[in-house]
């Protein structure tokens, strides 16, 4: 009994001294190295919903979008973490319906969704304002909310797949680029 004991609390402290190793990682901004260990750790505490929102947190700073399907299913007993897996639903929805758009000419200015304040959402909705139109190598899009920031969408061929890239831009000095496949 003492040995079940025993592993539970050695358990137990590894499991917190892991989450605040990662909490202390994501508020230094190391969201690559976050992703990474929610990543490798995601079996063990897919039941935790702090360490699975502060990895799917993580893997969203890093572009990593498609990593975000195990923290929507999975994030579903509290309050905050279904307003998490939500949030992160309109992002991997809005990412694949874009993604769509440019490669297969989908038309998106019908669809009415919700929207979040991610830059993959920003453009989606700029995107969604142009309407019918021809297909361009890239499209520059303003910001209305600040008129110094702008976006370029495009697509880029690699030998495998081909990535869609958003550049954000203040001026003409390039902020970020975001590559998602």
């Amino acid at each position: 009994m003492k040995l079940l004991i025993l592993i539970f609390l050695v358990t137990f402290s590894y499991a917190n001294s892991l989450k605040q190793e990662m909490f202390g990682l994501y508020q230094n901004k190391k969201y690559k190295q976050v992703c990474r260990m929610g990543f490798a750790n995601l079996k063990k505490y897919k039941r935790d919903e702090e360490f699975v929102s502060l990895y799917a947190f993580a893997c969203l700073h890093t572009d990593s979008i498609d990593k975000l399907a195990t923290p929507i299913a999975t994030l579903k007993v509290s309050k905050e973490a279904r307003a998490n897996a939500a949030y992160f639903s309109v992002i991997l929805m809005q990412k694949k319906l874009l993604y769509h758009a440019l490669i297969d000419d989908y038309e998106l200015s019908e669809l009415k969704l919700p929207t979040t304040d991610y830059v993959l959402s920003r453009v989606f909705d700029l995107y969604s304002q142009l309407g019918k139109h021809n297909r361009r190598s890239f499209y520059l899009l303003n910001d209305p909310n600040d008129k110094k920031l702008s976006y370029k969408l495009y697509l880029e061929k690699d030998h495998k797949i081909t990535h869609m890239i958003i550049e954000e831009y203040y001026d003409t000095i390039l902020l970020k680029r975001h590559i998602y496949w």
